[in-house]
């Protein structure tokens, strides 16, 4: 009713979904409006299906006219004014397409000068994490935000892009009794119409992503960050999560504390901001760095000292990342989204780094190089992007999200950070952060202040060529007479071809107790390095070549025969991360056609007990997933079930094994670690019937009512184990049991286990019950991936996608769901299957954030296709032959 009498006041008009026409901006706005600051008010009800907001924007006009383009999606706008020179100009809000370019036309022309533009609206809450989203809790509903990329505009009308940073005076209307959290500390509260008002002091200088408003009956732990040489003053802290976490915030007051002076030291500063609290959300699928008020997954900070090593490593790597961006990309934020690498890729490598300076026994920092080899398999395809990509339209900004912006990127920023030595690096980071602060930058402003640092005119330009360039490098080794002979080139799997490519490669070598290191730019070059210690080289006695010292070098290598073997041979003498890049080059070869898994068993046979344990399974798991692929016929899924107990069972004598509640709660994490990766091969691929038995004992017992008879490290392995036995029934008891409970950590394990358990039946009744009002959107999807990533039940999830593609492509998905769904397709193995995807799918994705997913996914399956048609039966007879 009201929207109807106020039409006379405002023409507003439906949104168009598919406007065709360049009249409008499709990506970037133009300097002409420009906001200098916000003042948002807010009525905030999480237990009502809308919200409701005023909002005010100062702005300076460079260029008189009638029109203004800003953001605004799916917003009942009730009122639309300018305020200019003591004038009210009525304005017609116009939503121009569905990603929230809107149209403020006006009767006549705005001069130019300042001008207030003031808005009244209300608009649904969201169901998944994006925008302003709602979820009942037990029997409370919470509310949170989550902005970024461009989800501020569906929160509030406003000009929703990095380059505008203002600040912003938040209040927030809520009923009584509820806690609310923005950006700045809360300065007044009052009660006002039965609503309690919370008035929060003006930010400093903010885009639109970083905004939070954050409304529920949350449990907060108060504390501070004690002063540093880098701060005079306590820094107020909280850890503000649903209720029924209230006994589990402890851990995260603790380590918040000391992630944060660590980062201050670094980065030689103060924390950017007041106050900082840290929230978390049932839903949230990652953790977001809105200034001063970070959001995670409630499983990434809710948890006890006892909590398993892996918990306790994403703590430490996504708060540290998290805290960074207050710093980069908070305080000093990209103009335009083509340099959110500069974001994502430094606050991955800080993740990393201060997360293991947190906690050096939790081995956090070899899971930067873990990631980083994982993202070359995304970087070895034809299809796909470099790290900094030209982003011209806003349906391209959520594909900047991925692997390559966080692992290849992370992993770059690491190779040339040791290149140019961390004092030299540190110092480019901080004349960076200097010539920035409170504003804008580019990546050009990045090169410019390392090139400074560096006193080294190579370095910019070798880092350019990584930034600037999609693949992978592939260094091949050929011996010569003094050494080797080595050459460049883009590496490619079987059947695949890549396009000529150069690099700058910061290149590191290895022969016992020699380092050397030097810039390749050239197609080839001749390198020699002379051995300083103890080896069982082939010819002299010399040590093996180690051609990517440390691991730390975002390439691959190629040996001759002779290297491989002697570098396999003495693989007990390297670190943890030279480990994986010999396994992931071995993998790497054998994908391509050239090796056998015979070499990667071989290394997997010397490297099972190094005490790195992402090095101890490195191998083991690149055989793994050639194993998963379906590529292995019965005698070779024999062969491989034989080698994983061969290699393992020792290992289990040795460690021992307790399913009980904290009954390794005092060991050493990597070592309690280790023995979770060994009760997974030995149970999982392995199928050791007396160890799956006395695991299934122990899940019998827990849901007896024994609490303590299972351990969370065994949660996963041992409902799969569960549901193996039980089949239907129990699955349906397990989803039972997940749903009524609200354990962040027992409730989404409960629930992967059962959609990824390979029962077709299972599987169906899964999707057939997608409708439970139980499940949360989030939680559906989540289903959903893990039935269509898992081999036995892949064409059932397809299938369902393929039928609810329209509901799965919607913007309610959450963050970036869109933009990945393709990836649901990637476990698939054929040719004519990858010819289905492009005939198919392909016209479905075009236009929208997934379509270069799915040009991804296409290639991955065409390529696992190629391999298991040309190598296919060798492949198999390698792996039964395998002891």
């Amino acid at each position: 009713m009201i929207r109807i009498l106020l039409a006379v006041l405002l023409a507003v008009v439906p949104a168009a979904r598919a406007f065709a026409g360049p009249s409008f901006p499709q990506g970037q706005l133009t300097d002409t409006v420009q906001p200098q600051a916000y003042r948002l008010d807010l009525t905030i009800d999480p237990a009502k299906e809308r919200f409701s907001g005023k909002v005010e924007i100062d702005a300076t006009i460079g260029q008189a006219g009638d029109r203004i383009f800003l953001h605004g999606r799916d917003l009942a706008i009730q009122r639309a004014v300018a305020n200019v020179g003591g004038r009210e100009i009525a304005g017609s809000w116009r939503q121009r397409d569905a990603t929230g370019v809107a149209e403020l036309t006006f009767p006549e022309p705005l001069p130019a000068g300042p001008v207030t533009l003031a808005f009244s609206y209300d608009a649904p809450f969201r169901q998944g994490p994006a925008g302003m989203f709602r979820v009942k809790v037990g029997a409370d509903w919470y509310s949170w935000t989550q902005f970024e990329s461009i989800d501020a505009r569906s929160a509030f009308p406003g000009f929703d892009q990095p380059s505008f940073k203002t600040p912003f005076t938040v209040t927030l209307r809520t009923p009584p009794g509820l806690t609310a959290v923005s950006n700045a500390p809360e300065t007044g509260r009052t009660l006002e119409a039965g609503l309690e008002v919370h008035r929060f002091a003006t930010t400093l200088p903010l885009p639109t992503y970083l905004v939070a408003m954050i409304v529920g009956p949350f449990a907060v732990a108060e504390g501070e960050v004690p002063p540093t040489p880098q701060r005079a003053k306590p820094l107020p802290l909280r850890i503000v999560s649903p209720r029924q976490n209230a006994g589990k915030l402890a851990f995260a007051l603790q380590g918040s504390k000391e992630i944060v002076a660590l980062l201050e030291s670094y980065f030689g500063d103060s924390f950017p901001y007041p106050k900082l609290d840290q929230i978390s959300s049932p839903i949230m699928p990652g953790a977001m760095e809105n200034a001063g008020a970070d959001l995670y997954g409630d499983g990434l900070i809710v948890m006890d000292a006892h909590a398993p090593t892996p918990q306790k490593r994403r703590f430490g790597m996504v708060v540290a990342h998290e805290l960074a961006h207050q710093w980069f990309g908070d305080l000093v934020t990209p103009s335009w989204w083509d340099d959110i690498w500069l974001n994502e890729s430094f606050a991955n490598w800080m993740g990393y780094r201060i997360g293991d300076a947190w906690r050096p026994d939790l081995n956090i920092r070899s899971g930067a190089l873990a990631e980083g080899f994982a993202a070359m398999d995304t970087d070895a395809l034809v299809a796909g992007r470099p790290i900094r990509q030209k982003i011209a339209g806003n349906d391209q900004i959520d594909g900047a999200f991925d692997s390559i912006t966080y692992g290849k990127g992370g992993q770059v920023v690491a190779m040339i950070a040791a290149f140019m030595g961390d004092g030299q690096f540190r110092e480019g980071v901080h004349r960076y952060m200097a010539a920035h602060r409170y504003g804008n930058a580019t990546s050009a402003d990045f090169f410019t202040a390392m090139a400074e640092a560096a006193h080294d005119p190579r370095i910019v330009p070798a880092l350019q060529s990584f930034v600037d360039q999609q693949g992978v490098p592939l260094l091949t080794f050929r011996r010569n007479n003094a050494g080797w002979t080595v050459s460049q080139s883009r590496y490619a799997p079987l059947g695949a071809l890549s396009p000529a490519t150069r690099w700058g490669v910061p290149m590191c070598l290895r022969r016992g107790e020699t380092r050397q290191c030097s810039l390749l730019t050239e197609a080839s070059a001749a390198v020699t390095i002379p051995d300083t210690g103890p080896g069982t080289g082939p010819d002299t006695g010399a040590g093996p070549l180690m051609p990517n010292a440390g691991g730390t070098g975002y390439y691959r290598f190629e040996l001759p025969g002779a290297d491989w073997d002697a570098l396999i041979a003495d693989a007990g003498s390297l670190t943890g991360g030279e480990v994986q890049a010999a396994a992931d080059s071995l993998a790497a070869s054998m994908a391509a056609g050239r090796s056998a898994a015979t070499k990667l068993a071989a290394l997997a046979d010397k490297t099972v007990y190094h005490p790195d344990s992402y090095a101890a399974d490195a191998a083991t798991g690149a055989l793994g997933a050639f194993a998963g692929t379906g590529i292995l016929d019965d005698a070779g899924s024999r062969g491989w079930r034989r080698f994983v107990t061969r290699l393992y069972r020792p290992l289990l004598a040795r460690y021992g094994f307790d399913p009980r509640l904290g009954a390794y709660a005092a060991e050493n994490p990597e070592r309690a670690q280790r023995r979770a990766q060994i009760i997974g091969w030995l149970a999982g691929a392995g199928q050791n019937q007396a160890l799956r038995k006395r695991i299934a004992a122990a899940v019998r017992r827990f849901f007896a009512g024994d609490g303590k008879a299972l351990d969370p490290a065994w949660y996963a392995i041992g409902f799969d184990i569960a549901i193996a036995q039980g089949r239907l029934p129990t699955a349906q008891a397990l989803v039972d049991s997940a749903l009524a409970s609200e354990d962040p950590v027992f409730r989404p394990i409960a629930l992967d286990a059962v959609a990824a358990s390979g029962s077709r039946a299972v599987a169906n009744w899964l999707l057939d019950g997608l409708r439970d009002s139980r499940l949360r959107a989030s939680e559906k999807r989540d289903l959903l991936r893990s039935i269509t990533l898992t081999t036995a039940t892949q064409e059932i999830g397809y299938a369902w996608l393929v039928g609810h593609f329209d509901e799965l492509t919607s913007d309610t998905g959450g963050v970036f769901f869109s933009a990945r769904l393709p990836q649901l397709l990637a476990r698939f193995c054929s040719v004519a299957r990858a010819d289905e995807f492009a005939r198919e799918l392909r016209p479905r994705f075009a236009g929208k954030p997934g379509a270069m997913e799915l040009e991804r996914t296409i290639e991955r399956v065409r390529n696992c296709g190629t391999l298991r048609e040309r190598r296919g039966t060798q492949i198999s007879a390698e792996f039964a032959a395998l002891k």
